[in-house]
């Protein structure tokens, strides 16, 4: 039975993984009725919305994606400055607060992504057309506007509406390998008159952002994502996803536009959703996984020790740094939605160095994101802002209920994938790091291919942050369960 059509097994896992978990995998027929009625709506008027359709925007995303919410463009100033513009989907435009696909979406609050298909929190017809910042269309979008000075401060933004064209449909997969220097030019962006230097423009405003964060304690983390190879609806294997430039490219202008869209809204005595990562969860692991390294940290939580201990470990083993950031992630535990209210203080985000900060750039895979972008333009339009306080906290509470639901499906799925890859290798040994040590088991990844199991064997007498060697004891496809033995055991 093929893994991947609509009736193979895998697909099947993963709607019993979003049903088990809360989801709901289908959308109503009032939502796919929504849909018809939004099709054969006109578009919306852009009556006193700017038009900035004759600018050179890009957006850079997965070669995979079709749900854009944001593009980008930039220019040099006299002054040395850099100024960027971040462009995001207008979702509320087409999608009206409390219709049903909206409350759909805010159900689901996420797109949730398996290997065997992408659950979408908006139909498709929405997210990756209508409210799709799409190349060569005309969509409308709120656009962060803002200045970035040479050490990478941002002094001054501002937000408002605008109608925008996409002049260029980029993926990670291309534009990295040329930022770093990897490839030859490209002929998509040979063929754009002035994309060459637009690119090489973001990148360098990036990197000023990237430089200002770090110098406040930023934590630099790099991950090996894994990837199902599949071939004719068969798992053969699993790959990893690196990082490059395009990534961090995109990943530093989207915490530049989430910071400043925070701010703005506080600047307006705005209540806001933001998102938050306080103080490490379990900074004495961090602390231990230092000490192993032969480094000391402070006994309490210390944001630039711990980025210059990262920083360390990364120019001494960057090929084990992947493995050394998974553990540290781990430990100083997920980020969570809060309210901000007007005159508060709702906490910062540790591991990004800011003290301010909102998902705002991807309306159309976040339902927070939406929310942000109605009270955004409640602003704009210096309208009553369009959720309480109360009707906020509700949003914080089950948006962070569904994220971490949303990371069991997708847990779950890697895991049904891992373990049919892994079940050809039973009985090798490979390279791993401990990872975790919880009430469930203590965990190891092994390094190539990228895959997560718990040790069975041997695991008193290792600790999380060690490098062992493990035997694959057994590996079972149906629940995703991997079971290793430290050698020697």
């Amino acid at each position: 039975m093929s893994d991947h059509g609509p009736d193979g097994w895998l697909t099947q896992k993963a709607y019993e993984a979003m049903t088990e978990n809360g989801f709901e995998p289908e959308f109503s027929p009032q939502v796919l009725e929504q849909i018809k009625q939004i099709q054969a709506e006109s578009p919306p008027s852009t009556h006193g919305v700017r038009d900035m359709r004759d600018l050179l925007w890009s957006s850079i995303d997965n070669e995979s994606s079709r749900d854009l919410d944001q593009i980008e463009w930039a220019e040099q100033l006299d002054n040395g400055d850099i100024h960027v513009l971040v462009g995001i989907a207008d979702v509320d435009a087409r999608v009206a607060k409390d219709s049903p696909v909206d409350k759909h979406a805010a159900k689901n609050t996420v797109t949730v992504y398996t290997e065997s298909k992408i659950f979408p929190m908006m139909p498709e017809e929405l997210s990756t057309d209508i409210t799709s910042l799409n190349q060569g269309v005309d969509r409308l979008a709120i656009v962060a506007d803002m200045t970035v000075k040479a050490n990478g401060d941002v002094p001054e933004s501002t937000f408002y509406r605008a109608i925008v064209n996409n002049k260029a449909k980029l993926a990670y997969e291309d534009i990295g390998p040329w930022l770093d220097g990897q490839s030859a030019d490209l002929e998509k962006i040979v063929a754009t008159p002035g994309l060459t230097e637009q690119l090489q423009l973001q990148q360098k405003a990036a990197e000023r952002l990237l430089a200002y964060r770090e110098a406040k304690g930023a934590l630099n983390f790099e991950s090996i994502e894994s990837a199902a190879v599949v071939e004719d609806g068969e798992i053969k294997g699993i790959k990893s996803v690196q990082e490059n430039g395009a990534r961090k490219l995109i990943e530093n202008l989207m915490v530049a536009a989430n910071v400043e869209m925070a701010e703005f809204l506080e600047n307006h005595n705005c209540a806001s959703l933001r998102r938050v990562v306080k103080v490490p969860l379990h900074w004495d692991g961090i602390v231990k996984i230092a000490a192993g390294f032969g480094a000391t940290l402070p006994a309490e939580p210390d944001q630039p020790a711990l980025a210059s201990f990262l920083d360390q470990r990364r120019s001494a083993d960057p090929d084990h740094y992947p493995d050394l950031s998974l553990s540290i992630i781990k430990l100083i535990g997920s980020g969570e939605y809060v309210v901000q209210r007007p005159g508060e203080d709702a906490g910062g985000h540790f591991g990004l160095a800011v003290r301010d900060y909102a998902h705002s750039t991807a309306p159309n895979r976040r339902y927070t994101d939406i929310v942000v972008q109605r009270l955004v333009k409640s602003v704009i339009a210096r309208s009553p802002a369009r959720y309480t306080p109360e009707e906020l906290d509700a949003i914080a509470e089950h948006a962070n209920l569904q994220e971490k639901a949303a990371r069991k499906v997708e847990r779950k799925m890697r895991k049904i994938v891992a373990a049919t890859v892994m079940k050809r290798h039973i009985g090798e040994t490979f390279q791993a790091i401990v990872t975790g040590d919880t009430a469930a088991g203590v965990f190891a990844r092994i390094l190539r291919p990228p895959v997560d199991g718990r040790i069975v064997q041997g695991e008193r007498s290792v600790h999380i942050g060690d490098k062992v060697n493990v035997r694959l004891l057994s590996a079972n496809p149906n629940n995703g369960f991997i079971d290793f033995a430290v050698s020697g055991h």
